[in-house]
């Protein structure tokens, strides 16, 4: 979920938009990988199939084949645009994170933090930014993603950066939905 709250928010920073056409799409997969046995083996289909789409014999996908043939092309697509956007992000700008989950608090016995949702939008500073995106391009799963939103937004919604709940520990659960933004 947050990972693909991520890559979403790096296709804002796109310039220009995805090729429209099955055809078009493919072609570009094709110039990805220089070959269409490569392309026909990242999508499950015949190298047959996809020469015959990238001479446009054949123009519409079935459903199926259609979103994996977007979703591989929306991760490739811009490569230069989306590392200038990430390198932006992690020096000066920051990201935005737009959640709806349930936070519940590690304090001092006989507190009344307990777990409640909430709708939170709050601005990270870029190292947080930075750590997110490291995570997620080495590789981290779902829950190295949520300790580190769990942790940002710990230390500057929860915390305010210090200034008060200096013992507070946030759990970061039960999310309806994530958001980010550049």
């Amino acid at each position: 979920m947050l990972g693909d709250s991520l890559d979403k928010a790096m296709q804002g920073a796109f310039t220009r938009p995805i090729p429209k056409s099955g055809p078009a799409r493919m072609r570009y997969l094709v110039k990805q990988f220089k070959e269409t046995k490569a392309v026909a083996e990242l999508l499950g289909i015949s190298q047959r199939t996809v020469e015959r789409y990238v001479k446009d014999q054949i123009k519409r996908p079935r459903a199926d084949l259609a979103a994996r043939i977007e979703r591989e092309v929306r991760q490739r697509w811009q490569p230069q645009v989306r590392a200038r956007a990430k390198q932006a992000a992690a020096t000066t700008g920051g990201i935005v994170i737009d959640t709806r989950a349930r936070f519940g608090f590690t304090a001092a016995p006989g507190s009344t933090d307990d777990a409640r949702l909430r709708l939170i939008t709050q601005a990270l500073p870029p190292q947080y930014a930075a750590r997110l995106f490291e995570a997620q391009d080495a590789g981290a799963g779902e829950q190295q993603l949520r300790a580190i939103a769990a942790e940002s937004l710990q230390e500057i919604y929860f915390r305010d950066r210090g200034r008060r709940a200096a013992g507070l520990e946030v759990e970061f659960t039960d999310i309806d939905y994530i958001d980010f933004e550049l």
